[in-house]
């Protein structure tokens, strides 16, 4: 091979889709497409709640500052009903900040959502409960990223179980009882399906998330 050939298969390596195939949790190889639920450019399959100027699009990424709001997928990607799924995130968060996202939950038109799990994004909010916690159920008390950096959320759910990752560290491994004993604020949230949402919890926090991606698992 040439060396003007090699260069021309690697440029088209590089621009290829994000369909590859990998090696799932078995060891078995298999087809896995990931579904981009952001385009990089717009709002379009999202839908803000009670304050939709709180969320904007700047280079490449969904910026989430001011007063509380929720945005929430409404897109055509798996008619926005998620049961059993991973979903991957870049996120960035700024001092003080507080954000999360929401799984299995529901458009509400206003208030935090009642239905669902939050999985926390907060790195120096005054709030104890930090990145990667399902807050309110198994809170992590640990910093596992920090602000003005660029880190990815990953958040599995198979069944009754949930397993939340900061980069390559498991922050939260869950799996739901079948009469769990909580405290009043989350004793509604069950796993079930449902969309996803995006957290603005204050004027005070600004925080920015890009590559939102999925797959569906079986």
């Amino acid at each position: 091979m040439t060396i003007h050939s090699a260069l021309l298969v690697a440029a088209a390596l590089a621009a290829a889709p994000v369909t590859s195939t990998i090696s799932n949790r078995t060891g078995q190889e298999e087809s896995v497409v990931w579904l981009s639920l952001f385009d990089g450019e717009t709002l379009n399959g999202w839908r803000a709640s009670e304050e939709p100027g709180t969320f904007r699009v700047h280079d490449g990424a969904i910026v989430v500052k001011g007063p509380r709001s929720h945005l929430y997928y409404i897109g055509p990607v798996q008619q926005h009903d998620f049961k059993n799924f991973e979903l991957t995130l870049e996120v960035r968060t700024f001092p003080s900040s507080n954000s999360g996202v929401y799984f299995h939950t529901e458009w509400q038109a206003i208030g935090f959502p009642q239905k669902g799990y939050e999985v926390q994004v907060n790195n120096s909010h005054k709030d104890p409960s930090r990145t990667g916690g399902l807050w309110g159920i198994q809170n992590n008390l640990k910093n596992v990223a920090a602000d003005n950096q660029w880190f990815t959320l990953t958040i599995r759910v198979e069944g009754k179980r949930v397993v939340t990752k900061v980069g390559q560290t498991v922050v939260a491994d869950y799996t739901e009882e079948e009469n769990p004993v909580r405290n009043a604020r989350v004793a509604h949230r069950r796993i079930g399906s449902g969309t996803f949402a995006l957290q603005g919890h204050d004027p005070g926090s600004e925080t920015h998330f890009r590559s939102i991606r999925v797959r569906v698992l079986p």
